[in-house]
């Protein structure tokens, strides 16, 4: 499969550094070039201050250039872009991740818990682009700049829908990092079960059994496409949500999916990846799929 560029999000923060460093050790892996981009959020209009729109820019061309240095002085090998862009910030990044293999943004942690403190540029960027995106903090940003030893990959799947996106973006993560693959998978018993006078628990393992048959069915194909990814698997009851958050404490990154689908109120997330960007110790890669 052909692959594209990384593209990242710097606006000067911490949080777009530690996003840059990220990104350009996945660029490094992926052996792609990364693009690094701003967006200057100006209305175009003949009475816009002009002193106030140079220095906008001028602002937006050093954190570029800052962001720019520091990863070429990390990965000196790797080819590395910057490109000022026009617009909406969340209009603008989501049109520039088309072409991409990947988008990278940073985010603030929530306090001193773990979790994401995602502004609104940064969901609605989530939500109006296809790209995979992946959400970093400042304490996700690499610090070594030599071999790096990568931890487990935990992802979130259901067996009920069609994830092939989902899939491939995780096990060739792990493939290319070298490292195991987590799936999981909640399920619940129907809602009339909780509520029979007499309820059978072997109904409830035979149901567990079934489930995770059918979750190993279907990462068989997986396995088989990339064998040299150690693979596991675990179905439970429960939601899938909190167990991708305990599993995340020691993860090297977190996959979920979203889906491209437009419910009456507009585009959203889902509850799993809700609970993981809201939760997760780990970085966040959403894949959008049908």
């Amino acid at each position: 499969m052909k692959q594209h560029h990384v593209t990242v999000g710097v606006d000067g923060s911490p949080e777009s550094r530690a996003a840059a460093r990220w990104g350009a050790r996945e660029a490094a892996l992926r052996e792609v070039p990364l693009r690094l981009v701003h967006a200057v959020d100006w209305l175009i209009s003949p009475t816009a201050p002009q002193p106030g729109r140079e220095a906008a820019d001028r602002w937006a061309d050093e954190a570029l250039t800052d962001a720019a240095e520091d990863v070429r002085r990390r990965h000196p090998g790797l080819e590395v872009s910057t490109r000022c862009l026009s617009g909406r910030p969340a209009a603008a990044l989501a049109a520039e991740a088309t072409d991409a293999g990947l988008l990278v943004l940073g985010s603030r942690g929530v306090g001193g818990l773990v979790g994401f403190l995602i502004g609104s540029v940064g969901l609605s960027t989530l939500v109006a682009t296809e790209t995979p995106v992946a959400l970093v903090r400042v304490s996700d940003a690499p610090e070594e700049t030599g071999p790096i030893r990568y931890g487990e990959i935990v992802l979130g799947l259901d067996i009920q829908e069609a994830a092939d996106k989902v899939l491939a973006f995780a096990f060739e993560e792990a493939d290319r990092r070298g490292c195991a693959l987590r799936a999981v998978h909640g399920w619940k018993m129907p809602a009339f079960y909780r509520y029979a006078p007499f309820s059978d628990p072997e109904n409830e393992r035979e149901v567990g059994r079934s489930v995770t048959m059918m979750l190993d069915d279907m990462l068989m194909p997986w396995r088989h496409k990339f064998p040299s990814v150690s693979v596991t698997h675990e179905a439970f009851e429960g939601h899938v949500g909190e167990q991708l958050v305990q599993a995340a404490a020691s993860a090297d990154l977190v996959v979920v999916g979203r889906h491209l689908r437009h419910s009456p109120l507009g585009v959203h997330l889902g509850s799993v990846a809700h609970a993981v960007l809201h939760h997760s110790a780990a970085p966040v890669a959403v894949v959008a799929h049908d």
